[in-house]
C-alpha cells in the first residue's frame, strides 16, 4: 500500500507531557487527514534528536511504499537537528505549515500554551533549513482542517504517485522517430537520468509475431467489450477485429517487458495492414502512454498524467495542434491527431468509424474512435530536449465545444482557447520551443506539473491568463543562463 509518512518536529525542553501531546495531536491529525486524502498519512515520529530524524529519513528512502514525506513543527524545532536528515533525502518533501489549533483562546492563552503552540515559530527555523539545503520542497500553508490545504496536499500526493511512476516507467518503442522532425528526437540517456525513463527498441518484426499468435477467441472477447464501451458507425468489423489483435498483441509485449507506453510510426508498419487506431486509444483509456511518429518523450508524459490523474488513470490524452481558427472574436485552436486520442477525454459516448488514413503504409483502412471532447479548463504540456537539460512547459487553455460540426472530418478532435489569447499563446509556446505533440489533461493542473517539474528538477515554463510574450522571452533567456551554469 503506497503512504505518506508524517514526520513531527519537537525538541526536548518541554518535558514528556509536552512531548506526549505532540505525539497524540500528530496522530490525530494523519488520521484525520488519511480519511480526507487520496493515500494514508502515517504518523511516524515527532523528532526530537538529529539520531531521530536520521534515522526516519533512511527508513524512508529504502522503503518502496513511501512516496514522499510532510514535515511539521508543532513547538520550536531547531534546525540543525533536521541537517544530515534532510541533506540525504530521496523522496519528494512536503512542508506542512500549520497548527494545531484553529485560533487563539483568548482566555486560555499563557506562556505554557505559547510554548506548546508555536508552529510559527518552528516553520520558520524548519523553513530556513530547507532554503539553505536548497531542497526541493513543496510548502502548503494554512489550518489543516480548511478543504483549500487539503486539496492541495492530495494534489501533491498525486504528483509524487506520478513521480514514482516516472522513475520506473519502461516505454517500448517500434522503430525511429519520424524521419527528420527534430523537436520530437532527445537524449534518452539525459531523460533516464532524469525522468528514470528507459527507453528502447523493438522490431515491428516482433510485434507482428506477436500479432499472428492472438486467436480467435481473444479477439472476439475484446471485441465484445468494444460493442460495450462505444457506439459501432461502420459495417466493416474486419477493421474493428484487426485492431483488436493489434492491441492485444501490443499490451502483450508491454507487459511482458514491464512497459506503460509505447510509440510507432506510420512511416513502419512493415508486415502491417493498419497502423494501431482504436488499439491505441483503448490502451490509453487503460492508462498506457502513446507516442505518435516515435515521440517518446510525449508517450511517457500521457502515461505519467494519467497516472497523476483521478484513481490513477485520469482524464488525460495525447495531442497535437493542428489547424487555428482566426475570426476576430471567435478565436480557437482545434487539436486532434490522424487516429490516436484517448476516449477519458470524450463529451459523449464515442463511436468506432473506418476511413481511408492517406498517409503511412495502411493497406486498408484503420479503424478509430471519433468523438468531440468536452468543455472545461484544462492544460496543454510538452516537454523538450534542450540540449544538457530537460524543459517542461505548460499552457492552461478553455476547452470549448466545437464552433462546427466538421462532418467530414473523422477523427477525434477537442477544440480550445489557449490563454491568454490565442495569438499571445502561439508567440510564447513558440518563443519556449514547445512542441506540435502535447498532453492534454483536464484534472492535472499547472500547479501539480510545477511540482514535478520542481522535485525533478526539471526547467519549468507556465503559460497562463497573465502571461506577455516579451516579458517570456526575458525569463527565458535569464533561465538559460541560470541552468547552463547548473
Amino acid at each position: 500500500m503506497k503512504e505518506f509518512w508524517f514526520v513531527v518536529g519537537s525538541q526536548d525542553l518541554y518535558g514528556e507531557e509536552v512531548l506526549e501531546i505532540v505525539a497524540k495531536r500528530a496522530q490525530d491529525m494523519a488520521s484525520e487527514l488519511s480519511k480526507r486524502l487520496p493515500y494514508p498519512l502515517v504518523y511516524k515520529v515527532t523528532g526530537q534528536s538529529s539520531d531521530q530524524i536520521t534515522r526516519v529519513i533512511k527508513e524512508a528512502n529504502y522503503d518502496d511504499n513511501c512516496l514522499g514525506i510532510v514535515t511539521w513543527c508543532h513547538t520550536f524545532s531547531p534546525s540543525k537537528m533536521w541537517l544530515t536528515g534532510l541533506n540525504m533525502l530521496q523522496k519528494p518533501y512536503c512542508h506542512l505549515a500549520t497548527q494545531y489549533n484553529l485560533e487563539i483562546p483568548n482566555e486560555e492563552i499563557d506562556m505554557d500554551f505559547m510554548n506548546l503552540n508555536q508552529a510559527a515559530h518552528g516553520d520558520r527555523e524548519h523553513g530556513f533549513i530547507g532554503a539553505r539545503l536548497r531542497l526541493k520542497r513543496k510548502v502548503i500553508a494554512g489550518f489543516w482542517k480548511k478543504d483549500e490545504v487539503v486539496e492541495r496536499l492530495a494534489k501533491w500526493m498525486r504528483v509524487c504517485v506520478g513521480v514514482d511512476f516516472s522513475r520506473h516507467l519502461k516505454v517500448m518503442r517500434f522503430n525511429d522517430n519520424m524521419r527528420d522532425v527534430a523537436v520530437t528526437e532527445g537524449d534518452k540517456v539525459e531523460a533516464q537520468k532524469v525522468f528514470g525513463w528507459e527507453v528502447n527498441t523493438w522490431a515491428v518484426g516482433d510485434l507482428v509475431k506477436e500479432m499472428n499468435e492472438v486467436c480467435d477467441a481473444e479477439i472476439e472477447e475484446l471485441y465484445r467489450q468494444y460493442l460495450a464501451e462505444y457506439d459501432v458507425n461502420t459495417e466493416n468489423t474486419d477493421a474493428i477485429r484487426y485492431q483488436a489483435r493489434e492491441e492485444i498483441a501490443l499490451k502483450k509485449m508491454m507487459d511482458a517487458n514491464g512497459c506503460k507506453a509505447f510509440t510507432n510510426t506510420f512511416q513502419d508498419l512493415y508486415g502491417m495492414e493498419q497502423l494501431p487506431g482504436l488499439a491505441s486509444q483503448h490502451l490509453m483509456s487503460l492508462g498506457y502512454g502513446f507516442g505518435a511518429e516515435g515521440d517518446w518523450k510525449v508517450s511517457a508524459m500521457t502515461a505519467i498524467l494519467k497516472k497523476m490523474g483521478e484513481n490513477e488513470n485520469g482524464a488525460s490524452a495525447f495531442m497535437e495542434d493542428y489547424t487555428y481558427h482566426l475570426v476576430e472574436g471567435k478565436e480557437c485552436s482545434l487539436g486532434a491527431h490522424m487516429l490516436e486520442v484517448c476516449p477519458s477525454i470524450a463529451s459523449g459516448r464515442p463511436r468506432i468509424e473506418t476511413h481511408h488514413l492517406g498517409i503511412g503504409m495502411n493497406e486498408k483502412d484503420p479503424a478509430r474512435l471519433v468523438f468531440e471532447g468536452k468543455e472545461g479548463p484544462a492544460i496543454v504540456v510538452s516537454v523538450i530536449d534542450m540540449g544538457g537539460r530537460m524543459r517542461m512547459i505548460v499552457q492552461d487553455i478553455q476547452c470549448i465545444k466545437p464552433i462546427m460540426e466538421m462532418p467530414n472530418l473523422p477523427v477525434a478532435r477537442v477544440m480550445w482557447k489557449p490563454l491568454p489569447s490565442l495569438e499571445e499563446g502561439i508567440e510564447c509556446w513558440i518563443h519556449a520551443g514547445g512542441a506540435h505533440h502535447t498532453v492534454l489533461s483536464y484534472d492535472v493542473d499547472a500547479e501539480m506539473l510545477r511540482d514535478l517539474a520542481n522535485i525533478m528538477d526539471v526547467e519549468y515554463v507556465h503559460i497562463g491568463k497573465d502571461t506577455k510574450a516579451e516579458e517570456l522571452e526575458d525569463k527565458l533567456l535569464l533561465s538559460d543562463l541560470i541552468w547552463k551554469l547548473k
